[in-house]
């Protein structure tokens, strides 16, 4: 049986060699499938690796509140347009249950100058405790001291974007910076941490809130408030309470709507990595397609073949072969095909995606189960396509096929 199998592979890739031209367009279908699923799953994967990434730098156990955005004659306002968060209701919350430390939010869009030179960037104002909340961890230099925060001192800490713009490859630190035409000095530069979906987290300059509050914007109210639960598992009971307390402190009776929204980003990220898992199947679904139209070109050839090797077959037959030898040959002659082009699909695909995540943008992600996923469906594409040629050949009377011009 074995030799039998050894045989047939043997004259299904001598077949192959004797058409070179005929097996490579056969196989470029394959090849083409095989690399594209490779590729475009591997943007899929690359993606949510990102996003994941980016969420999680945030923070796990993190909880973010903003005003409510509740519609208004069928328009919808921004998320954090409202002006009903408070001061007094940060400080409530910070004496919840499991709430490890939280931080209020101001932000601006702003121009700082330093010296002939400008930057466009977002200016916020929080309170020390928001490196804690959010991460944010110094570089060089430091955060602002209590005695800062309730003096209203005009300091600042800068992303590492700002400081390359305004600065170049001079050190930020003790220099001054304008904003809004006031003088302010850089007391620190934050630690890189690029991109956060489309926001630039080393874009931005950090100043004490009080300073924002009072100083830049002049408002009395909040813009947003950083809660950090002291564990992932107490999120959505802080998230409960939070809403609870806010409901109570701003009179919403049972029935009305909030006029303030909880956002846990452990729920952001769980419904971010459902919408890439999509994306990364309907990537590879699309990709998928080329590979049947690939094994359709495998069915082509094959009938192609067994046309040609009609008198072949008609000797192999009237010197014995039977129905079980000439299927198995045609089969395995389709199976090589899928073989030979999965395995050179599989390695354009890798190269693919290692160009992609090197010229392009685009993060890639090269896992092993839609490199064995592809491979296994392009043999089976061969036997599968294979099948109506080979059984024609087997069933070919070998009166008729000796006879065949």
């Amino acid at each position: 049986m074995n030799a039998m199998v050894a045989e047939n592979a043997k004259m299904a890739w001598q077949s192959l060699l004797a058409n070179k031209m005929r097996s490579l367009l056969t196989m470029l279908g394959i090849i083409i499938g095989v690399a594209a699923v490779i590729a475009l799953v591997s943007i899929g994967y690359g993606v949510q690796k990102d996003i994941e990434k980016q969420i999680s730098g945030l923070g796990s156990n993190l909880l973010l509140v903003y005003p409510g955005a509740p519609r208004s004659h069928r328009v919808q306002p921004l998320a954090g347009s409202l002006e009903t968060l408070t001061a007094a209701d940060y400080e409530a919350i910070t004496h919840l249950p499991h709430v490890a430390n939280a931080s209020p939010g101001l932000r601006g869009t702003f121009i700082a100058i330093a010296g002939n030179k400008n930057w466009t960037t977002n200016v916020r104002g929080v309170t020390s405790s928001y490196r804690e909340v959010r991460g944010m961890e110094i570089g060089e230099g430091r955060y602002w001291t209590d005695r800062e925060e309730k003096s209203r001192a005009r300091v600042a800490v800068i992303g590492t974007s700002v400081a390359k713009e305004l600065f170049g490859d001079m050190s930020p630190l003790g220099q001054k910076i304008r904003i809004n035409n006031d003088p302010y000095t850089v007391i620190g530069v934050l630690e890189s941490k690029g991109l956060s979906g489309f926001d630039d987290q080393d874009n931005q300059i950090l100043a004490p809130f009080t300073t924002v509050r009072d100083r830049l914007l002049g408002i009395t109210h909040i813009q947003s408030i950083n809660v950090k639960t002291d564990s992932p598992e107490h999120m959505a009971q802080v998230d409960a309470d939070i809403t609870n307390l806010l409901r109570v402190r701003h009179g919403i009776t049972p029935g009305e709507k909030d006029d303030f929204m909880v956002e846990n980003m452990a729920d952001v990220m769980s419904a971010m990595q459902e919408a890439t898992r999509t994306l990364t199947l309907f990537l590879g679904a699309v990709a998928a397609i080329s590979l049947l139209v690939g094994g359709i070109g495998i069915m082509n050839i094959m009938l192609v073949s067994v046309s040609e090797r009609t008198k072949e077959i008609g000797i192999r037959k009237a010197l014995g072969a039977t129905y079980r030898m000439i299927i198995t040959q045609f089969l395995i002659e389709a199976a090589v095909i899928g073989l030979v082009g999965g395995t050179v699909g599989i390695l354009c695909g890798i190269a693919m995606a290692v160009v992609i995540s090197q010229v392009g943008q685009v993060s890639t992600e090269i896992t092993i189960l839609p490199i064995i996923g592809s491979f296994v469906f392009s043999m089976l594409i061969g036997i599968v396509f294979g099948l109506y040629p080979a059984r024609k050949a087997a069933r070919l009377h070998p009166i008729d096929a000796l006879h065949h011009e």
